[in-house]
């Protein structure tokens, strides 16, 4: 399922990119900031990676400040920087099957992840697969790939 962004999609995606800027560097993964909103708009969670460990994922550490029975969770919308990862070695769970799990019906990004670290990155098709709206940003992804100029082949 896709849909059409809305003004308020690119004011949260805005507001994750800077919190993206937080994550500590690393030559081995991707500056990722992710926001919670909840069916009013507001917000109830964000994260970045490497917010509380060096391995925890932006998606992965919004959803943590929220207990997994909120019922704000089953009209919520999160937004990441980047393409939730669908394989991951450093966790038992991916950000996409944590979305699924959290039952977080509309997610919006502004850039899929490139085959930099994992190859046949499939996020946005297991969403939509499972019914999650899924809205692309792409017109905001210079923002996210000039926050992650540090990794080898990304421009900013």
């Amino acid at each position: 399922m896709n849909a059409e962004p809305s003004t308020a999609d690119e004011t949260w995606m805005r507001r994750a990119i800077e919190l993206s800027r937080l994550c500590p560097p690393s030559e081995t993964a991707f500056s990722v900031g992710a926001i919670i909103v909840d069916a009013a708009g507001n917000e109830i969670a964000n994260g970045y990676s490497r917010e509380t460990d060096p391995h925890v994922h932006a998606e992965e550490s919004a959803l943590a400040k929220l207990a997994p029975e909120d019922v704000r969770l089953g009209a919520a919308m999160i937004y990441s920087t980047l393409e939730p990862c669908a394989k991951r070695s450093s966790r038992p769970q991916t950000c996409t099957e944590l979305i699924l799990a959290a039952g977080i019906p509309r997610v919006v990004i502004a850039w899929r992840e490139p085959d930099l670290f994992i190859s046949d990155v499939d996020g946005v098709e297991i969403l939509r697969a499972a019914g999650v709206s899924v809205v692309e940003l792409p017109h905001l992804s210079p923002g996210v790939r000039e926050v992650n100029a540090h990794l080898p082949g990304v421009a900013g």
